[in-house]
């Protein structure tokens, strides 16, 4: 017995000990692409942390993963932040749409992830997204995406899920149907580059054509009431729906009609947006602290 138990306190010390010697690492390589790379800021904690994802927006034609993650470390928190493929990269590779590779890059950076669970003290089950504009987008991919896992696979990293536990976004598009985003905002105007066209009348006129892409790329198809917690950030003007506003690529029109899908499903959902007077949440980086923690 008394062995047993030096046994049982010698590994918790272990654990302690390699919790607090996890240091900051950067540019570590999750696939073959020269931007296939994260920052890892782990915080202290002597059991596995939850994890802030943040994905960098720009539109996924430029952007960088540089962020501060001293509010959640504060918190215990870990962060990772993530660069991936551009459009066009994808275009380069012949990646058929060009918005494939940066979603499927940050799949395949968040099973890595999960696979790294051990070794960096995280708490696989409690990962959650974020990020603006085009971050924001993929965030919402994964988050309403069915799970990618392959589990027949022989990669290990292509077994882990790609499931979230939540997602905060700033600013999101949340579909790439022009048709859809016309009726919302009549003069909306981005989004053709994702699947390879120069403008979006452009991709108005070959709708029909790629409307498989549409649908798998347009994190709104996605959802369903399985999905997880989802909190949405405008600026801006007051929402309308029909109207023109001044920016229509981070509109909080987008968050009100992704809102009522997700209610109507049973999803909690929070939005936050000008004219909103009370709200619980004051920026997304509360909300994740506030969940993660829990």
């Amino acid at each position: 017995m008394r062995y047993s138990l030096m046994l049982i306190t010698a590994l918790s010390l272990s654990s302690i000990c390699q919790a607090e010697d996890l240091q900051t690492q950067l540019n570590v390589s999750y696939g073959p692409h020269a931007r296939n790379v994260l920052d890892f800021y782990p915080a202290k904690s002597d059991t596995p942390t939850p994890v802030v994802l943040y994905i960098h927006g720009g539109g996924w034609r430029g952007g960088d993963k540089k962020t501060n993650p001293k509010a959640f470390l504060d918190k215990g928190i870990s962060v990772i932040a993530i660069n991936y493929r551009y459009v066009q990269n994808g275009v380069k590779e012949n990646v058929e749409p060009p918005v494939k590779a940066p979603l499927g890059d940050a799949a395949r950076a968040l099973q890595f992830i999960r696979s790294k669970a051990s070794e960096w003290n995280l708490d696989k089950t409690k990962i959650g997204a974020t990020g603006g504009s085009a971050g924001a987008c993929t965030s919402l991919w994964l988050a309403f995406h069915d799970d990618m896992a392959d589990p027949k696979s022989d990669d290990p990293i292509a077994r882990e899920s790609t499931r979230l536990y939540c997602a905060a976004v700033n600013g999101a598009q949340v579909s790439l149907d022009p048709k859809e985003l016309r009726e919302w905002m009549p003069n909306y105007r981005y989004g053709a580059h994702a699947f390879g066209f120069k403008d979006l009348q452009a991709l108005i006129d070959n709708r029909e054509k790629v409307l498989p892409w549409i649908h798998e790329y347009s994190p709104i198809e996605h959802v369903s009431k399985d999905d997880p917690p989802i909190a949405l950030f405008y600026r801006g003007e007051v929402p309308v729906v029909g109207a023109s506003p001044k920016d229509p690529t981070h509109s909080g029109i987008m968050g009100v009609k992704l809102a009522e899908r997700l209610e109507a499903v049973g999803v909690e959902t929070v939005l936050v947006h000008p004219g909103i007077e009370k709200t619980k949440y004051k920026n997304s980086t509360a909300y994740l602290i506030d969940k993660l923690t829990k």
